[in-house]
């Protein structure tokens, strides 16, 4: 789905269909941007995460998403402190050139997964306010986002359902592409 929106919204030239790549691989150097779905459930090795270390810092970008509450964050955080032991994560200010690049996203909200929407999940209070995390290189560029508290992979997935809430939808791609956008021109 959300192949198809970059292509219909943007010029960019994207492949019709997903890329899975491997850390392992050398393949990783042929992908600028990554998306990392649930990364509150990863278990990198050393080597995974030093290969990360070095894409990252070679221009690479990684997209993480879909993570919930503390006990999420902190397998989160602890992925991030392996691959960067020595960057902090810090919380996009609303001004930050990533959500104006292609589309201005002074407003942004929480991105329902159907967890929340049709399985009746409630968020818990660690889970109820989104937030709009990166880390940045030396030069201050953003290396890695993160959306934690949201799914944007699910409102990619089920926008032409119509049951899925169609604002959700929208932020999401304009994330979604915005992200693109600034991993591909900074």
């Amino acid at each position: 789905q959300f192949v198809m929106g970059v292509r219909r919204l943007t010029r960019l030239n994207a492949r019709s269909v997903e890329q899975v790549v491997d850390a392992f691989s050398d393949d990783l150097y042929n992908w600028p941007w990554i998306y990392v779905e649930d990364p509150g459930g990863w278990r990198l090795s050393e080597e995974e995460a030093r290969r990360l270390h070095e894409y990252l810092l070679k221009g690479g970008f990684v997209f993480l998403d879909d993570s919930h509450g503390d006990f999420e964050w902190e397998r989160v955080t602890d992925g991030l402190r392996m691959i960067f032991p020595d960057r902090a994560v810090e919380d996009l200010p609303d001004d930050d050139l990533i959500f104006q690049i292609t589309y201005d996203l002074r407003e942004r909200f929480q991105i329902h997964g159907t967890r929340y929407i049709w399985g009746g999940r409630p968020y818990g209070p660690d889970s109820a306010v989104p937030r709009w995390r990166a880390i940045r290189d030396d030069k201050g560029r953003v290396i890695v986002a993160i959306c934690h508290n949201s799914d944007v992979g699910d409102a990619w997935e089920w926008a032409d359902s119509p049951q899925y809430p169609e604002r959700e939808a929208s932020l999401a791609y304009r994330i979604g592409i915005n992200y693109i956008m600034y991993s591909m021109t900074h």
